[in-house]
């Protein structure tokens, strides 16, 4: 009731995604960090909405009970992750499951909401030229009129064919910084490819979207803030680390949905945990 009053009332609301709480950090630190990110989005005088499917209900607006329950995920996996393919089986089905950058942003522009706020965006898998392994997030971006605000593309990816991607499909690339700041790579802040454009306030972010919704363009925006200074893994020592993680999900098999968790959970295990802590601090 909350979330619905608020959008009808219209009072700020920020959607929040619920794979990261189910399948992306483990408990109870995903518990915290939910707890968290709805305290530092209330001080700035907004109201959280934590989206997922509880089974089998499409949740706007989370209750803590239901943020709890999703972040304890059972051992037999049965929360699944839920972009828009999986949307109408998970109702027919009654599901639980954590909804990704795409099936939050469907939900989202159901209830109103235009602004998104997660760590880091799906693209395209590194030799997704053999595999065809590209995140659903690119082609929801690419039409639903959502702006997402993140860390930028998951390092894990390829990040040149992902920003070329939105490229084709006409999605606003920004990032917080002065002119000629470079794109975000999720752990580092810097990933060397330019930046389309730049912002240097909310304000500036807010007229984008204000704009965006006045032409009735029917594609979402990507608003990158680079990585805290105390969080940034430099992109070499990144790399390095990543090529491992491919290498070892290249010997197990690893595919599809399944390949975005082993590749974060092995590059933890390659960092000591730093990419847990750097993880949670850039969705703050």
């Amino acid at each position: 009731p909350e979330v619905k009053e608020a959008v009808h009332a219209n009072k700020p609301v920020v959607a929040l995604e619920s794979t990261i709480l189910t399948h992306g950090i483990p408990y109870p630190h995903n518990l915290e960090m939910a707890h968290d990110l709805n305290k530092i989005i209330r001080a700035e005088g907004a109201v959280p909405a934590t989206i997922a499917l509880v089974n089998g209900r499409p949740t706007v607006g989370a209750s803590d009970e239901e943020i709890e329950y999703l972040c304890k995920p059972p051992k037999d996996g049965s929360f699944i992750k839920i972009s828009r393919r999986d949307l109408a089986y998970a109702v027919a089905h009654g599901v639980t499951g954590g909804t990704t950058i795409a099936g939050t942003m469907v939900l989202a522009h159901l209830a109103g909401i235009r602004v998104f706020a997660t760590g880091g965006l799906g693209g395209v898998h590194r030799g997704a030229e053999a595999t065809m392994d590209i995140s659903a997030d690119l082609e929801e971006l690419g039409r639903t009129p959502v702006a997402v605000v993140s860390a930028g593309a998951k390092a894990i990816l390829d990040l040149e064919k992902t920003f070329e991607y939105l490229e084709t499909k006409g999605v606003h690339v920004s990032t917080y910084g002065p002119k000629g700041v470079n794109l975000p790579a999720f752990y580092s802040r810097d990933s060397g490819i330019p930046s389309p454009f730049n912002f240097a306030t909310a304000e500036e972010a807010a007229a984008v979207i204000h704009a965006n919704s006045l032409l009735q363009l029917q594609s979402g925006m990507l608003f990158c803030i680079p990585a805290p200074h105390q969080f940034d893994i430099p992109a070499a020592e990144v790399d390095a680390i990543i090529n491992k993680a491919v290498i070892a999900a290249n010997e197990a098999d690893i595919k599809g949905k399944a390949i975005t968790p082993f590749l974060l959970n092995r590059i933890l295990e390659l960092t000591d945990g730093r990419s847990l802590e750097s993880n949670i601090g850039f969705v703050k």
